[in-house]
């Protein structure tokens, strides 16, 4: 049986997270729940920054706040030192409202609203990444409106790298949604026209390769891409790119043989790599960001659930019901993910038995766990899921008309709300009865 770091048993055979009974907090607070082992994620946080700091003497950590967001976690990153990555208006007010200097803010995202960039560029946050010329447009026209100039900008490059990862996941190909082109010279051309704009300065370049990459080596190539398209934009323009965003995508553990690096190994594929590249062609050594999200949050979240009913069918498969479902966990139904499971009051007994945990959405593909090894389940058991802090929360819906689960943050045996549990009246609040159905 794998435990999390922070993980323990205790004296009832319970599963404890930072020295909180799982089966306590699930009476305390309701299930499903979201528990966000704190103390893990500050120490992943500093893994990256000590890293950072040991092999590209500091850049930038920039928490990818899509995995996980809420004022909380704004809190927790930043005060280990770190930035945060937002890709829409909603995460960027979601920063701002928690109090984090615009300067510790950078915007992503491959469509951007005329709104989204006001609110940045009105607030001066450290930079915007482009994703289209279309942008740039945007830019320069609410820069004059605002009497703004010299917005930083990166260009997010699409080098056609394929990692080794789900097809949904894969980000820098040259068949993806993301990014400007460099073999049709597109990102080129975005940087010339931002170079010669009084409104913007280019700053740097940015890849994201993709998601759950457990292959360091997709880091030597970016490396290379970077460093090749930098010497073309030098050769062009004279001018010398500031910092390479690398992006994030660093692998984690969810199941059976998954077989995550340590996070400095990305780093150090990253440094070796940049430096011989920069020493061939003289080019000086640029700072260096990178975007963790799934690896700060990802292995720090368990959800907790309640066995409702549990339904045997001879020779085929036992399902068992639970409380919870693809409307706070979507990514079975919608990756395929594979997760584990555990009985959290009967982690003494072996856990050996397959069992599949479903939900309770009205969808026959409402599965959370295929094939789970549990004790012989029960009804009103508490299971645990593991890994589940990345992309969880983030995109759980109403699907159904269900609640959105609260989440719990623990730490040195305590535990607080960080989001309150939907209400019926909240999945309501905004609906309207148009005056003629009346």
């Amino acid at each position: 049986m794998r435990l999390h770091r922070g993980m323990d048993i205790n004296q009832n055979n319970h599963l404890t997270i930072s020295g909180c009974d799982t089966v306590e907090l699930a009476k305390q607070y309701g299930t499903p729940l979201y528990v966000i082992d704190e103390a893990f994620v500050r120490n992943n946080c500093r893994i990256f920054m000590q890293a950072m700091q040991k092999h590209l003497n500091g850049g930038r950590v920039m928490y990818a706040s899509k995995a996980f967001m809420n004022k909380a976690i704004c809190k927790v990153v930043c005060s280990e030192g770190l930035g945060i990555d937002v890709v829409s208006g909603g995460e960027l007010f979601t920063a701002l409202e928690a109090g984090i200097a615009p300067e510790l803010l950078e915007l992503h995202g491959n469509n951007k609203t005329r709104s989204e960039l006001e609110m940045a560029i009105e607030n001066d946050i450290f930079r915007i990444i482009i994703d289209g010329f279309d942008e740039l447009d945007l830019i320069e026209a609410i820069a004059q409106e605002k009497g703004k100039k010299n917005i930083s900008i990166s260009i997010r490059l699409r080098p056609n790298i394929e990692a080794h990862t789900h097809e949904a996941v894969q980000t820098a190909k040259l068949d993806c949604k993301f990014g400007l082109g460099i073999s049709d010279g597109q990102a080129l051309e975005a940087a010339k026209r931002i170079i010669n704009s009084p409104y913007m300065a280019l700053k740097g370049i940015h890849c994201h390769i993709g998601s759950q990459i457990f292959d360091v080596s997709p880091f030597s190539v970016l490396a290379g891409h970077f460093i090749t398209f930098a010497d073309e934009l030098r050769a062009a323009t004279g001018v010398i790119l500031e910092e390479f965003n690398f992006g994030g995508g660093f692998g984690v553990w969810y199941h059976g043989n998954d077989d995550p690096k340590e996070f400095e190994q990305y780093i150090i594929e990253i440094s070796t790599n940049l430096r011989k590249n920069c020493e061939q062609i003289n080019y000086p050594m640029p700072s260096v960001s990178i975007e963790p999200g799934r690896s700060i949050i990802g292995a720090a979240g368990t959800t907790l659930y309640t066995v409702g009913g549990v339904k045997e069918i001879e020779d085929v498969r036992t399902y068992i019901s639970v409380d919870g479902g693809m409307f706070e966990n979507v990514r079975t139904a919608m990756y395929g993910s594979k997760y584990t499971a555990l009985a959290a009051a009967r982690m003494n007994e072996e856990h050996i038995t397959k069992q599949s945990i479903a939900g309770k959405c009205c969808e026959s593909g409402d599965m959370i766990v295929w094939d789970a090894l549990l004790p012989q389940i029960k009804t009103g058991d508490t299971l645990a899921v593991l890994t589940t802090g990345a992309y969880n929360y983030s995109m759980a819906s109403n699907y159904n008309r269900n609640a959105v689960p609260a989440v719990v943050f623990v730490k040195d045996g305590k535990s607080a709300l960080a989001v309150k549990r939907q209400s019926y009246e909240h999945i309501t609040a905004n609906d309207i009865i148009p005056d003629y159905l009346k």
